[in-house]
């Protein structure tokens, strides 16, 4: 396992695609089986377990100005999900019931038997981490839902969002790559910076599965009653899949789970560990620390 000391430092890194190499190759990239091919996974650190699933069009890479800060404390353990990233495509028809059994079998084959394992789910990743955390039971230590779909009702967020086509030149797929931020992502413009953008570019490239549907569903809220280990929430307050919506989805968690953690940062949006990474690197340690 790379040792700590070798970590880069993203925020010192003028060039976004060095930064995300460069980070990439301090990680042990280890496989688990998907359908006919493999579910890649990036390992950082050593010590107690933490996964890391990521949102729709995603990859690892949503977490990364996070993965030095939860490293120092932890293993982390990052996915590429099924269809996305360098991860092979799940067996068709496939579901979220379909597609946490794949993750949860990873999970499984990457951590020790009995090892008590945290969950940390971005957006469309908390609607499969939800349910890999029932399958694995009382091994799940907390689940900490970011940005979580799968609550329910939202306001219609993606509308005004603009496809990238193939035809597109770099420089217009720049600008429909920022403006979807924009409309999604990121509450204030000025931090969509150059890495922001690769991230989106890269991981829309690589997407292969439809995540939406399923994260438009309530199936996370379904799930808490069954989730055994600690639940917590973290939003950004400009989240536009949350906003109008705090309050109930928080008395529905409450009502499961009176003891649940929650943190909403203001000023920032959905992709809240990117947004604002050193508010949130410090709140979600402060809820793994607690159990």
């Amino acid at each position: 396992m790379p040792s700590l000391a070798a970590m880069p430092n993203l925020e010192t890194m003028t060039d976004p695609a060095r930064a995300l190499n460069t980070l990439e190759a301090r990680a042990t990239i280890l496989r688990t089986p998907c359908g006919d091919g493999s579910m890649i996974w990036r390992v950082w650190g050593e010590g107690e377990p933490v996964v890391l699933l990521h949102g729709g069009f995603g990859s690892w890479n949503h977490w990364a100005r996070n993965i030095e800060a939860l490293a120092e404390h932890y293993r982390v353990i990052a996915a590429d999900m099924p269809g996305q990233g360098d991860s092979d495509d799940p067996p068709q028809p496939y579901d979220a019931d379909s597609l946490a059994a794949i993750v949860t079998e990873g999970v499984g084959r990457l951590t020790h038997a009995g090892e008590r394992v945290r969950l940390v789910c971005f957006s469309f990743g908390a609607v499969i981490g939800g349910l890999v955390a029932v399958a694995l039971g009382e091994r799940v230590t907390s689940f900490t839902g970011v940005g979580a779909a799968g609550m329910g009702e939202r306001g219609p967020v993606t509308r005004t969002m603009i496809r990238v086509e193939g035809h597109m030149g770099a420089e217009q797929r720049e600008t429909i790559f920022r403006h979807n931020l924009g409309v999604l992502m990121v509450a204030d413009p000025a931090n969509i910076d150059p890495l922001a953008v690769r991230i989106q570019a890269t991981n829309t490239a690589r997407n292969r599965i439809r995540s939406r549907p399923i994260s438009l569903t309530d199936r996370l809220a379904r799930t808490f009653p069954d989730i055994r280990g600690r639940i917590n929430l973290i939003w950004g307050s400009g989240d536009i899949t949350a906003i109008g919506y705090f309050d109930r989805r928080h008395d529905h968690l409450r009502a499961v789970q009176p003891e649940a953690g929650i943190a909403v940062l203001d000023g920032v949006g959905h992709w809240v560990q990117y947004e604002d990474a050193e508010r949130f690197n410090t709140t979600l340690l402060g809820m793994l620390a607690e159990g």
